[in-house]
């Protein structure tokens, strides 16, 4: 038998950079290091009880033993849409403007699977989550990064970006609260983005998979559907992931632009699976609950985030003074490659973190760190970067 030949999509399927640092810390490990993994953005909470009831009274439910329709349970998606009304002042119908995926990185490649064709253009911000690249290459997309600029809180300009980009736009991507930087977007920029929308007609897709995670209570990032005339040209992506803490669960919604969601719904329909019976439940449980709990997780990140911030910020380092997400977003040292930086980091304090490269090429001399493990070992891990402070080279 010859070589076996695979599809053009199957060739361009990049490196996974959170797999690929799994390996070098596993490495780190079996060297003798015992290593705090600041890398991952995989939530250490657990869903509060109340969710957890809930899930396990519906595994006895034999209905959920069924497939679940093929939009969603029509409870979950009602439940979707009082939480956007109640929570962000935003009125979706259920049955046209919401979709149930599993999780936003579902939600988002069938977006990209709908919304591109080969040759179409994409932007994003820059730094921006890598599967929004990932996906763009395996659509055969022309990327168009737009570089997020710290003079503006992490925000791309969009005044700067010249007319002939937004004419041949079919997709803008955005993430607010960000992953990596933590930025939140105030409601001007998104205005100004939904103007371009309308203006030159492309579409906006908003991962808004940190929703709730604000570090002040009372400024929580807004949903980009609660700007007037935004459903005529977006759709946003729901996880339940980071919020309720539900990440393994596997649970979110796409909600906007009645057209677009009617096309994912087909799309879904053929290539795609269900959230699971039991989940939907406890999704309902959590979507209408009064989100104190959210605000209990928030509360946590804010108080992680001021550990690692403030050690950085003793040991001399630019820290962004982000307003919500999970991550610590930081310069390194002595204009010092971020990728460079981090490998000492590992290697010397035994800290695993993200060089910023792996978000594109505006944080080529930044790092990401995770706040997703308990304050011990984040005062630990900046004691070890303390320890090794002339070693790192800061």
């Amino acid at each position: 038998m010859g070589a076996i030949r695979f599809s053009r999509v199957a060739q361009a399927i990049p490196p996974n950079i959170f797999a690929d640092m799994d390996v070098k810390v596993a490495r780190a490990i079996a060297g003798g290091a015992h290593v705090i993994d600041l890398s991952k953005g995989n939530p250490d909470a657990y869903p509060e009880a109340f969710i957890r009831d809930v899930a396990k009274q519906a595994v006895d439910d034999p209905h959920n033993a069924c497939y679940t329709p093929f939009d969603g349970k029509g409870e979950y998606l009602r439940a979707a849409a009082d939480w956007y009304r109640d929570v962000h002042g935003v009125s979706v119908d259920p049955a046209t403007e919401i979709f149930a995926v599993e999780g936003a990185v579902d939600g988002l490649a069938g977006l990209t699977a709908i919304l591109l064709d080969r040759g179409d253009a994409v932007a994003f911000a820059d730094p921006y989550y890598p599967s929004y690249h990932c996906m763009a290459v395996m659509a055969g997309a022309e990327e168009i990064l737009l570089p997020a600029v710290p003079s503006l809180g992490w925000l791309p300009d969009l005044d700067a970006v010249p007319a002939d980009v937004w004419r041949r736009l079919r997709v803008l991507v955005l993430n607010y609260p960000n992953n990596p930087t933590g930025a939140q977007a105030p409601v001007s920029f998104f205005e100004r983005a939904v103007a371009l929308a309308h203006e030159y007609g492309f579409v906006i897709v908003h991962d808004f998979a940190y929703t709730g995670l604000g570090v002040d209570p009372g400024n929580q990032q807004i949903s980009l559907l609660a700007v007037p005339d935004a459903l005529d040209v977006a759709v946003e992506v729901d996880s339940l992931s980071k919020q309720y803490a539900m990440a393994g669960w596997r649970a979110g919604f796409v909600a906007g632009n009645a057209e677009i969601v009617s096309h994912l719904k087909r799309y879904h329909y053929q290539m795609g699976s269900m959230i699971t019976g039991m989940i939907q439940d406890a999704g309902i449980a959590a979507l209408r609950s009064d989100q104190s709990c959210v605000g209990r997780l928030a509360a946590r990140y804010a108080r992680r985030r001021a550990i690692i911030a403030d050690g950085l910020r003793d040991l001399g380092l630019d820290v962004f003074d982000s307003a919500g997400g999970i991550f610590v977003w930081a310069r390194a040292p002595h204009d010092m490659d971020g990728s460079a930086f981090a490998e000492a980091v590992l290697r010397e304090a035994e800290v695993a973190i993200l060089p910023g490269s792996c978000f594109g090429r505006v944080g080529e001399r930044y790092v990401r760190f995770s706040l997703l493990k308990d304050e011990t070992q984040l005062v630990e891990a900046v004691r070890r970067l303390k320890s090794a402070r002339t070693a790192l080279g800061i």
